[in-house]
């Protein structure tokens, strides 16, 4: 079990639409491109090193996204579960894709929906804002989890439950994540998979505190705040 520093990434990969659940309340959250179509393939998206803040740090609700007159500034929660890769690997075969995982913990996506729906260039800028990638609060080893593939994942606003589920409802499972991630970008030890959120996605505000729990992990914990 260790804790986790974001000099040892340099890449965050990202999925969306991973449960059935999510995808049906997906055009609800009013983003650019959501559809109810179940894809074919993971939806892949980037966001940057600079998100990542441990337990107990503060999500900063960005001041300068007020300026642009929206009529409902949303910023969310989203709870999933994050890998963590542990070798260089390329073109990686599901069947091997479980040996090159150095472990498992909790991430929180904050996504800025306004600017990820208005953003031409897609979904980079709303997802990549400083402190938008909560992480933690240990990593553990696969061979500690028995299953990751069966794991409850909890997401709590100011201690009321927003989302639950479990890990055996993504649409894509772990080892066809990383053998499809590896195909389209090497993979270096450090860099971050996160693999898509159940329903219940919400809005943060300042004061606000958000709870990320998955089960044999731990609860990653952080208060909200308005910059």
């Amino acid at each position: 079990m260790n804790s986790f520093s974001r000099t040892d990434t340099s890449k965050i990969i990202a999925l969306g639409l991973n449960y059935i659940d999510h995808i049906k309340e997906s055009q609800s959250v009013d983003v650019q491109n959501f559809t109810d179509e179940i894809p074919a393939e993971p939806v892949l998206f980037v966001k940057t090193p600079n998100v990542l803040i441990g337990p107990d740090q503060p999500i900063i609700l960005p001041r300068f996204v007020n300026a642009y007159g929206f009529e409902n500034v949303r910023t969310d929660y989203e709870a999933e579960l994050a890998l963590i890769i542990n070798d260089r690997v390329k073109n990686l075969d599901e069947n091997e894709a479980m040996e090159h995982i150095f472990g498992f913990t909790c991430f929180n996506d904050i996504s800025q929906r306004n600017l990820q729906k208005t953003d031409k260039a897609g979904w980079f800028r709303g997802k990549s804002l400083d402190t938008f990638g909560p992480i933690g609060p240990i990593i553990i080893p696969p061979h500690a989890l028995e299953d990751p593939q069966n794991l409850e994942i909890t997401c709590r606003l100011n201690d009321q439950v927003v989302q639950h589920s479990n890990t055996r409802h993504m649409l894509f499972k772990i080892p066809e994540i990383v053998a499809y991630v590896s195909k389209n970008f090497t993979l270096e030890p450090g860099d971050i998979i996160i693999t898509g959120t159940p329903s219940g996605v919400g809005p943060l505000q300042d004061g606000d505190v958000v709870e990320v729990e998955i089960d044999k992990i731990g609860t990653l914990r952080n208060p909200v705040k308005a910059e």
